[in-house]
C-alpha cells in the first residue's frame, strides 16, 4: 500500500508486482526469481533509481543464493526491506 502511495504521489512509476527474472549460466538455466517488487523509484535531486525489492522475515538460505546469482548474472542488487511481526 505504501508503493502504491507514492505511486499516486508520481514519485514511484512503472510499479510491477511479482517480476520474474530468468538466471542462466552458460546457457543452462538454473532457476526463476521472483522479486516482490519492481519500480522506479525518484530520488531527492530529480534522477529516477530502479529499484528491485523483495520483502522478507526471514532471510532464508535459498533467497541469499539467488540474491547472488542476480548480481553475478544479471548486475541487479535486490534491495531487501524486512517485514516485522
Amino acid at each position: 500500500m505504501y508503493l502504491k502511495s507514492l505511486e499516486r504521489a508520481g514519485r514511484v512509476k512503472n510499479l510491477q508486482l511479482q517480476p520474474r527474472f530468468i538466471i542462466t549460466v552458460n546457457s543452462q538455466k538454473i532457476c526463476t526469481y521472483v522479486a516482490d517488487f519492481e519500480y522506479d523509484f525518484e530520488e531527492m535531486d530529480g534522477s529516477w533509481e530502479h529499484v528491485i525489492e523483495d520483502a522478507k522475515g526471514v532471510e532464508t538460505p535459498e533467497f541469499k543464493l539467488k540474491k547472488k546469482l542476480m548480481k553475478a548474472v544479471h548486475n541487479i542488487e535486490i534491495y531487501l526491506s524486512k517485514k516485522s511481526g
